[in-house]
């Protein structure tokens, strides 16, 4: 290693270890912030959930209805998948609304 290399890795500590007490607060306060935030963006992703749940059920009837006009065997079982998938995005919406309010 040379004295270069050395020099410029002993700045790095230095500037890190005094930037470090600069980024630091309480952590009461650090939990309400983000606290605060989580509950600023979720009825954003409560309904992103939604969305994301028409689409996968639209294109789930779309493969439920095709497996039917062609006769094929399995359409029950992608008929309850595709329910089921559907069922739960909606369940995993309330309980979490529940809990972040």
């Amino acid at each position: 290693m040379t004295n270069n290399q050395l020099s410029k890795g002993m700045l790095v500590l230095m500037l890190t270890g005094i930037s470090l007490p600069a980024i630091g607060q309480d952590g009461n306060a650090g939990i309400m912030e983000a606290t605060t935030k989580v509950r600023s963006y979720f009825q954003s992703g409560v309904n992103l959930m939604y969305a994301i749940g028409a689409i996968v059920g639209l294109i789930g009837a779309v493969k439920v209805f095709n497996k039917w006009n062609s006769g094929e065997p399995d359409t029950g079982k992608v008929a309850a998948a595709w329910f089921g998938s559907c069922v739960f995005l909606v369940i995993v919406a309330t309980v979490l609304t529940s809990f972040f309010g």
